[in-house]
């Protein structure tokens, strides 16, 4: 009896490339030991376009001949989703959701899908059982006619219902579970997660529905399967957040239809997630009396000004070699400021320990937020608080300058409007500021400005 052979080929782990052998190292992302052996097969004659009976022939046109289709973006419930997103889901686009386990994920596309009215939403799952939904959607508490959940892997199988039904919105829950009869291999391979991926970008392509890939993270952070998974989309949303807290946030790493720098903000509760309306309000803790080390950085998210509580900590280093330790701030760039401290001002710092904390779980990367750090640096340093009605904004420079930053009147107002009354911020701002405001604005030129001004 003569023995079907079996077509094999290799995959890198790490960025998806093909090899016909094994090799120790990827020669497309130079990484080593992610080369795996998958069974492969020959494409399926079936496809998305044959199963939905599409005949659609492209042919070049020159650019001015292209006309722009009226299609307006569907307004999901609440406000966060819908500003991470760019103003909404645009239809047809394929949107990857990615987070670490247990972080929120499922929950808060099922609390979209159920109070997404007008809307018929398939919400496909294969990691959980139809029973076990209907337990988490009670709890949420949203009931929709228009909700459906389906139970399945196959995405031969899916599309069949996908047909029958004819939904508005697609929620895939998650890509790593879906296998197709294209690709031999297990599900959740570097081949089967690619394939299916394509299979749901052509379904949304070509039917102009919206699809929603629920995706798992890797032990670093990144989206488990090949880095090509993606390119392939149009956005990619990151869910972050600490399981010892309430609060997660939603970021946008890639959007092909909006900002990269919005920031969604939700609190988990048991009846599910809630959106936070002034998120600066819960990043700035409440305080019975005065502590030193402490100063208030206004910064910005994308087109939404927050305003954030920094945290120093600076002390004599007790085992010979100083400590330098961040959390939610770049550390290079707080060796950086504390160079600028020793070099340009004078403070002594090369002996302390010093450990700067954002408050709240949030990471930072606005520059605007320096003269806050500095600030509270010093504050520990000389063992003096700040005036808690007192705020910062501005970048500090190599030279000990104090440098300008765009969205000053954004920041400055959302300072007044949790009741600060004095903020600093660069002199070279002055022509940037619009209407009068009445929070004390301090422009300042040099850190011993700033000094002076907080610690006389």
């Amino acid at each position: 009896m003569a023995k079907t052979k079996v077509k094999t080929a290799f995959f890198c782990q790490n960025c998806g490339a093909q090899f016909p052998k094994w090799v120790g190292k990827c020669t497309s992302c130079n990484a080593w030991n992610t080369i795996v052996e998958e069974v492969i097969s020959k494409p399926d004659p079936s496809s998305v376009s044959a199963t939905f009976n599409i005949q659609k022939s492209n042919k070049p046109k020159q650019i001015e001949n292209i006309e722009l289709a009226d299609v307006p973006r569907i307004k999901l419930p609440g406000t966060e989703l819908n500003r991470v997103l760019g103003g909404g889901l645009v239809p047809g686009s394929l949107v990857l959701f990615g987070g670490s386990p247990g972080i929120g994920k499922s929950t808060l596309m099922l609390q979209m899908s159920l109070r997404l009215k007008g809307k018929k939403t398939l919400y496909v799952t294969g990691e959980e059982s139809d029973q076990q939904i209907k337990m988490r959607a009670d709890r949420i508490g949203n009931k929709n006619p228009d909700c459906f959940i389906l139970t399945e892997t196959a995405t031969q199988q899916i599309f069949q219902h996908i047909k029958a039904l004819q939904p508005e919105v697609l929620v895939i829950d998650s890509i790593q579970t879906l296998h197709t009869a294209v690709i031999d291999s297990s599900p959740g391979s570097i081949s089967q997660v690619r394939e299916c991926t394509a299979e749901l970008m052509r379904y949304a392509k070509e039917t102009n529905t919206p699809v929603f890939l629920i995706g798992h993270i890797t032990k670093d952070g990144t989206i488990a399967g090949p880095k090509i998974l993606e390119h392939m989309v149009d956005v990619v949303l990151q869910f972050e957040g600490d399981r010892n807290h309430i609060y997660r946030l939603l970021r946008s790493i890639k959007n092909r239809f909006g900002s990269t720098n919005e920031l969604g903000i939700y609190e988990m509760h048991g009846a599910g997630l809630r959106e936070v309306d002034n998120p600066s309000e819960i990043l700035i803790s409440n305080k019975e009396e005065e502590l030193s080390g402490t100063a208030i950085a206004a910064t910005m998210e994308g087109n939404r000004p927050l305003l954030i509580e920094i945290q120093a900590l600076v002390s004599t280093a007790a085992y010979g070699t100083p400590q330098r330790s961040t959390t939610g701030f770049d550390s290079k760039r707080l060796n950086m400021l504390l160079a600028v401290l020793e070099k340009r001002c004078g403070f002594k710092l090369g002996a302390k320990d010093v450990f700067l904390n954002v408050a709240g779980g949030l990471k930072v990367n606005d520059p605007s937020v320096d003269l806050a750090v500095i600030s509270a640096v010093l504050s520990s340093g000389e063992d003096m608080p700040i005036d808690s009605t007192i705020c910062f904004s501005a970048e500090v420079g190599l030279s000990g300058e104090i440098r300008p930053i765009s969205h000053i009147d954004q920041r400055i107002v959302e300072a007044e409007k949790l009741g600060f009354k004095k903020i600093f911020i660069s002199k070279y701002n002055k022509k940037g500021l619009g209407t009068e405001h009445k929070i004390d604005i301090v422009l300042v030129s040099k850190i011993e400005e700033v000094f002076n001004h907080l610690f006389g």
